[in-house]
């Protein structure tokens, strides 16, 4: 498994100086819908695509086509050259996920990687990225960054709920409640029935 995450923000102008954030499913694994998980700094196909191919190379053998769904990259070049070779680039809208870059190598063939958002927090990613590199998966891109989007809004539902709970005075009530729960609860009811 190939795995580089770094908590320093994006910045445009030093994106090739930065290390490449991928997380890749162990080799030898029985292929899922994933083959791993990209966690690029911009949407810049040009400025990316060339630390990518340069860690996939290797691994995968000379990536050669990469199609991407424009829905999330606003330019895309037809070709792109990176470390002494060009890779073409094309885009399908309808047909592929609008979270999911294909690559076609000579060796391996087709790899499909997650592409997570730029602007994503560094858990998120993490998680998104241990999902996606998982050889046992069977979530599509898309459905993985539905789900965590889905976790992301419970969670600041959560905390909103919280904030207003503590600003209400939840917290210092419920230090200062005697008995069980069930007491506190059965005091606050009018004309209660005795024994509930």
């Amino acid at each position: 498994m190939t795995t580089t995450i770094l908590d320093t923000p994006a910045v445009e102008d030093r994106t090739s100086s930065l290390p490449l954030r991928l997380m890749l499913a162990p080799a030898g694994t029985t292929p899922a819908l994933l083959d791993g998980a990209w966690w690029p700094r911009s949407r810049d196909l040009t400025a990316e695509l060339p630390a990518l191919t340069a860690v996939l190379d290797p691994l995968w053998g000379r990536i050669t086509h990469v199609t991407v769904n424009p829905t999330f990259w606003p330019v895309i070049p037809r070709k792109v050259p990176v470390d002494g070779h060009v890779v073409r680039i094309g885009w399908f809208k309808a047909e592929q996920d609008p979270h999911k870059l294909l690559l076609l190598s000579y060796t391996v063939g087709r790899g499909d990687l997650l592409v997570i958002p730029p602007e994503t927090s560094p858990a998120t990613a993490a998680r998104l990225m241990t999902e996606a590199a998982d050889p046992l998966g069977t979530r599509t891109a898309s459905s993985l960054m539905d789900a965590a989007e889905q976790r992301r809004i419970a969670e600041e539902i959560e905390l909103a709920l919280v904030s207003v709970w503590d600003s209400e005075g939840g917290h210092e009530a419920r230090l200062s409640t005697s008995g069980s729960p069930a007491q506190a609860v059965v005091a606050q009811i009018p004309d209660a029935p005795e024994g509930i």
